[in-house]
């Protein structure tokens, strides 16, 4: 872990919690280049008729369409929850260098938790991991949501 890792960690709940106002289930991402926040995005499939609008894919969007490029080399993504396959897939088309999350989601997370998409041997793109930063306060997040839906 480094430094930095907790305030854009921290940044990246605060999109989380951006999502969780509109009902939107609270996972919040921050891209990142050279210290400096480049895309962020919450989740917002329900809001925007999007099955795809996962945090990840919005943060990226943001920033491929801000550097004109597809690809975001030299960036580390932070994100509160383990990406899933369609999450973990888009970092590897991406480029991206490195992946920060904050809580593991054992039902269905593909980093580590299930399907660790991201260490398969045919991925012709290797993205740096490290979890379980600020997992506590990510994961009370979504239990927070989850219970109070719940009623």
């Amino acid at each position: 872990m480094k430094p930095a890792d907790i305030d854009f960690m921290r940044e990246a709940i605060a999109e989380a919690r951006k999502g969780a106002a509109l009902g939107e289930v609270p996972v919040g991402a921050v891209l990142v280049r050279d210290g400096q926040v480049i895309g962020r995005g919450f989740n917002q499939p329900i809001s925007s008729h999007d099955p795809s609008a996962h945090a990840e894919m919005v943060a990226l969007r943001a920033a491929a369409a801000a550097d004109a490029n597809y690809r975001l080399p030299d960036t580390t993504l932070y994100v509160t929850l383990e990406p899933c396959t369609m999450c973990a897939g888009l970092l590897v088309h991406s480029r991206i260098r490195r992946l920060v999350y904050g809580a593991s989601e054992p039902r269905a997370g593909a980093v580590v938790s299930r399907a660790q998409v991201l260490a398969q041997p045919w991925m012709n793109h290797r993205v740096e991991v490290d979890g379980g930063v600020l997992a506590e306060e990510c994961s009370d997040l979504l239990k927070t949501f989850f219970r109070d839906r719940r009623g």
